[in-house]
């Protein structure tokens, strides 16, 4: 059984960088990820990564702007923490050997991002997320004696020992198919986002939920679940992302008429308002004729110098011509608002802990909160190095408290009887996967979205129900043990399921509209009833409501413009 003081699900920017902290600490890690690392979804981060270093910034007001941003939900004392450690993280990465841009001076340069009030985003070209990928493998590779890879496993499941506590986690090679049973001091999930469960999503096809179900059903709490964000620019159809970093360079929103439409919805900050508050207003001219008859509205690109564009925007120059047959330099691109990101998770403390002794999360696995009802654009990447490193020092001063506990074989039998009954299902016996992810997407994308009510929301909520009990009896293709990603898909589709159950329930309470959750039954948002989460725990009747405090430290809740 291989054996690991820290335990690290998920290769993006969070694992990697929870991984690089705990070895750092001097503990044994194992890093697991069901694709190669430089693979993971943190490579579609495009606008870049905030923090207050410049000279006439400072971390209150990113703190603030973070909070309004959360539309209040998001929890003071954490976004302090990322804030505060924000330009120290910066700088460390520029260490390591991240690129990113300089100014005419040759200092590190800024560009504008929504809802910021300093231009305090730090980039490179429109492909950040790549490029601090490369780096963090790049260290992982130079600390290989302490850090084992396991590229290309995937994981099904955790081991919970008979005190409760986390020692381990269920894992599949998917070149050949074997099941193996790790142990683990300190469990670290790190494997994203929940896109998958919207059709078209801005997420790659890798994420599904995995870590959110895996701890759900271990018994960890979710937290702010129904707080599902839409990106504002995402090409129609194809789900494809064009950066915020367009606006942040100057482009503008147009309708069919021709207005810069934002000037009636965001006055003050016009295209650079927070994400939900552009999305609804772009949903708003599509749903009253104002928009493009394939229902979109325009970015136009075309105001930024093309020099400007192949310079800090190559990428969706690339996406523009491959994607959607446009030339942004000469005319306007269609875009509208698309699945893009979940800000509730597993909920966690400030160091990455769960309410299971042992499981920790980072990134947008987790739920701290620092992004409460909506997130601001390139917090994210923030989020998941500070609470990363935060996770992986204190799963490995854990580590080095305790010793191993030993996991119980049966968790690994189970799983290998979950697969057997997969691939011994006849075909016809049900539904195909596909045919499943399809129809869930699809309803998510139309009930769950960026304007929700209560029969939309009831209607997701018993197409997923449904779903759930179809998905019992689906039957995959392949049953060979070479990588068999049908079986896999298989797999993920019971992630799926679970976070939409999830996001639907949270929402359905939530009655009341703040940040990303917009209720067209009950369009004000109530502090007096709902300046609070929702969290869920599972149950054998499905997810349970309970709710927390949103910890206040020095901003009071007030009405947000922008």
């Amino acid at each position: 059984m291989p054996s690991h003081d820290v335990l690290v699900i998920g290769a993006g920017l969070a694992g990697q960088r929870a991984a690089l902290a705990a070895a750092e600490e001097g503990v044994s890690v194992g890093i697991i990820s069901k694709v190669h690392p430089v693979r993971s979804h943190s490579n579609a981060a495009q606008g870049g990564i905030n923090a207050a270093l410049n000279p006439g910034d400072s971390w209150e007001s990113h703190a603030f702007d973070t909070i309004k941003g959360s539309d209040y939900l998001g929890d003071q004392d954490a976004v302090e923490i990322m804030t505060r450690e924000a330009p120290e993280e910066i700088l460390h990465l520029e260490h390591l050997g991240v690129t990113f841009h300089r100014n005419e001076e040759g200092k590190l340069g800024t560009r504008a991002f929504g809802g910021a009030s300093a231009a305090r985003t730090y980039y490179v070209a429109d492909i950040t997320g790549q490029a601090i990928m490369h780096v963090l493998y790049e260290q992982l590779m130079k600390y290989s004696e302490q850090i084992a890879r396991y590229e290309e496993w995937f994981c099904s499941s955790l081991a919970i020992d008979e005190n409760g506590e986390c020692c381990g986690v269920v894992t599949r090679n998917v070149a050949d198919g074997s099941m193996e049973l790790f142990q683990a001091k300190s469990v670290i999930l790190c494997t994203g986002g929940n896109g998958m469960v919207w059709k078209p999503s801005t997420n790659a096809l890798i994420c599904t939920g995995d870590g959110i179900a895996m701890a759900y059903r271990a018994g960890a709490k979710l937290m702010d679940m129904e707080m599902i964000q839409y990106h504002p620019t995402t090409l129609a159809g194809k789900g494809f992302l064009i950066t915020e970093g367009a606006r942040g360079e100057g482009a503008h929103l147009l309708n069919a008429k021709g207005e810069r439409f934002m000037e009636k919805y965001a006055p003050n900050k016009m295209e650079l308002a927070s994400r939900d508050v552009v999305s609804r207003a772009e949903q708003t001219e599509i749903n009253e004729g104002r928009g493009f008859p394939d229902g979109t509205v325009a970015l136009d690109i075309t105001v930024v110098p093309k020099k400007r564009v192949h310079e800090a925007l190559r990428e969706i120059v690339l996406v523009g011509r491959d994607f959607a047959g446009v030339d942004i330099t000469r005319e306007p691109i269609h875009i509208k608002p698309g699945n893009h990101y979940t800000m509730g998770g597993v909920k966690t403390d400030v160091d990455g802990r769960t309410d299971i002794p042992g499981l920790y999360s980072a990134g947008e696995t987790a739920c701290v909160s620092v992004h409460g009802g909506n997130r601001l654009g390139a917090n994210s990447l923030l989020d998941t190095l500070i609470f990363g490193k935060r996770s992986g020092r204190d799963a490995a001063a854990r580590a080095k408290r305790i010793d191993y506990s030993r996991a119980s074989k049966q968790v690994l039998e189970d799983e290998e009887n979950l697969v057997a009954d997969l691939i011994g299902r006849e075909k016809g016996s049900g539904r195909r996967i596909s045919e499943i992810k399809l129809e869930l997407g699809q309803t998510m994308d139309a009930k769950v979205a960026v304007f929700r009510d209560e029969a939309g929301i009831t209607e997701a909520l018993e197409t997923v129900r449904r779903l759930k009990e179809e998905a019992k009896t689906a039957y995959i293709d392949d049953h060979g043990s070479v990588f068999n990603q049908d079986l896999i898909a298989a797999i993920e589709l019971g992630y799926m399921l679970d976070n939409a159950e999830c996001t639907c329930v949270a929402a359905l309470e939530r009655k009341e509209s703040r940040g990303a959750q917009y209720r067209t039954d009950f369009p004000e948002r109530n502090d007096e009833d709902w300046l609070k989460h929702i969290d869920l725990e599972r149950t054998d009747d499905g997810p349970e409501i309970s709710y927390s405090e949103v910890t206040i430290t020095q901003w009071e809740p007030q009405e947000r413009t922008y």
